[in-house]
């Protein structure tokens, strides 16, 4: 019987993951590109903080490869970025537990925001990058969504007992 919750909780987990690529594929218009969230990144940063023993480095490579492929961009970029993320929440998961949300969202900030300067400086090695600081928005974004990506996200995993 165990073995059906865990793998009823993998199926949970991969459905907010694929939540988190199609909300990232939404058409936006030209004005509000930047102003999208990293939605895959707050539902990596979610499971790896709350999960670390289910979603870890290997779930960040393989969803980066898989949003790579899906956004036509350099392969491995992606996947790069996610797996420093999915190290970096590893790495302070015991600290970021107990910060309240507002704690919490500064650190979403800063760890979007690695994976935007990352993702800016890999654009630019490959030579299809864009001028200016606007492509940080989305660290910002993803800081100020980060509460409601919690506690959604946190209703799923009590509401179907993931652990």
């Amino acid at each position: 019987m165990r073995h059906d919750a865990t793998q009823g909780g993998s199926l949970i987990i991969f459905a907010t993951f694929l939540l988190g690529l199609v909300l990232s594929q939404i058409p936006l218009p030209d004005f509000l590109l930047w102003y999208r969230p990293e939605w895959v990144a707050l539902v990596l940063i979610y499971w790896v903080l709350m999960l670390p023993h289910r979603v870890g480095l290997v779930s960040a490579f393989s969803i980066g490869i898989l949003l790579d492929i899906i956004r036509g961009s350099v392969l491995g970029l992606n996947a790069l970025s996610l797996t420093l993320i999915a190290y970096l929440v590893l790495l302070l998961y015991k600290r970021l537990r107990m910060f309240p949300l507002w704690q919490q969202s500064m650190m979403v900030m800063v760890l979007v925001g690695v994976n935007q300067l990352l993702f800016f400086w890999m654009q630019g090695i490959t030579g299809t990058t864009a001028g200016g600081l606007q492509f940080m928005l989305p660290s910002l974004i993803s800081a100020l969504l980060w509460p409601w990506v919690y506690v959604v996200l946190h209703g799923v995993r009590r509401t179907f007992r993931i652990e």
